[in-house]
């Protein structure tokens, strides 16, 4: 039985898949444009409606050569001491949820995204947007997990303020962070180091904390044994470090899960990420609340895990410094990086197919932190 082919050498099927895959790269590369008239749930998902509106409108109108890189802290240099600087905001409803709340989420969330900038966290800030009518009892059960959260962590919260809106106006407590660390890695840690040959890990089991938050809705007739991954993670990555000095990039996966990562990685590296479904590490509870509402594990946040991109030979000491960390114990190797096609990340399947996972326009789950 013959195979048809194509007058460029490539069977009938293949140039199908590469005509799919140059479609989607000319989508990917045409300039951001917002089209919606109103801001959307969709435009705070960490999917494309949020890479889009970042592009368009934040990073046009504050474009610098700090803010490009659109990494999860910015580096600054003042007098020859290297800081990182973030800042975050937190919305999650419920603010309780089992494994944590609003407080300890936004101490946690703030110091990861230093952690994965390769800083060591120091100082915190804290804003907090109450609502007129939120029980004073709550607000101290929240700050007493800030501090809680903080200390256990390193840091300290030097600063703050708060502002009180009119009932109905917010949604109980928002919280405002920003966060600075100290760098004293040499190199930084992003896309642009990443090569083909090198190897992406996951730290643990992910989309604990997004099918925590939905479950904790009661909006769903799903009993679960699940708590939230909230955690601080700047111990495990400095064990990575330490073990894989050749470490490329981490990112720590909050909105849109590890999927939105590793097509940042695809994308800002212009190289594909190939990954073995059956390798990604996923609670049973977490993949059965998955098919129930039809989401990819993929795309669902976490708070205590990141992705981390490493030199392919230094793959085993990396996963071996991150399991012999508490945080880190169920960590995996989950892909590889590889040349082409540029800018796509590709799942292969337990049928030995393959997928493409692209980013999400909207988001599944919202307000997950």
């Amino acid at each position: 039985m013959s195979t048809e082919v194509s007058t460029t050498g490539m069977s009938t099927s293949d140039s199908r898949e590469r005509s799919v895959l140059d479609r989607i790269d000319r989508a990917r590369r045409a300039p951001a444009r917002v089209r919606a008239e109103r801001v959307t749930l969709a435009h705070g998902s960490g999917g494309k409606a949020t890479h889009t509106l970042i592009e368009a409108i934040f990073l046009d109108a504050f474009r610098n050569p700090l803010l490009e890189p659109l990494g999860d802290a910015a580096e600054l240099v003042l007098d020859g001491a290297r800081l990182a600087l973030t800042t975050d905001s937190f919305v999650v409803s419920p603010l309780f949820f089992p494994g944590g709340n609003i407080g300890d989420l936004a101490v946690n969330g703030t110091v990861n995204d230093l952690a994965v900038s390769g800083a060591i966290p120091m100082y915190l800030t804290a804003g907090f947007i109450l609502e007129e009518g939120f029980p004073v009892a709550d607000l101290k059960q929240v700050v007493a997990s800030m501090t809680a959260a903080a200390r256990a962590a390193g840091v300290e919260v030097v600063t703050g303020d708060t502002k009180v809106v009119q009932r109905g106006k917010a949604d109980g407590c928002y919280i405002n962070t920003a966060g600075v660390g100290v760098l004293k890695r040499p190199g930084g840690l992003g896309v642009a180091g990443v090569r083909p040959g090198d190897a992406v890990l996951v730290s643990g089991p992910i989309g604990e904390h997004g099918i925590t938050i939905m479950l904790a809705r009661g909006e769903l007739d799903i009993d679960a044994d699940l708590v939230s991954d909230t955690a601080p993670v700047h111990g495990l990555v400095a064990s990575l470090l330490a073990a894989a000095p050749g470490t490329r990039m981490l990112r720590d996966a909050t909105r849109g899960g590890v999927a939105t990562i590793l097509n940042e990685i695809a994308t800002g590296g212009q190289v594909s990420v190939v990954v073995d479904e059956d390798a990604v590490p996923v609670r049973a509870e977490v993949r059965g609340a998955c098919e129930l509402l039809g989401i990819d594990p993929l795309y669902v946040a976490c708070e205590g895990r990141f992705v981390a991109v490493v030199d392919g030979a230094e793959a085993d000491a990396a996963l071996a410094a991150m399991r012999g960390h508490p945080l880190g114990e169920q960590a995996a190797v989950i892909g590889r990086v590889r040349q082409d096609p540029p800018g796509m990340v590709l799942v292969t399947t337990s049928f030995g197919g393959t997928r493409v996972v692209d980013l999400l326009v909207g988001d599944p789950l919202p307000r997950i932190c």
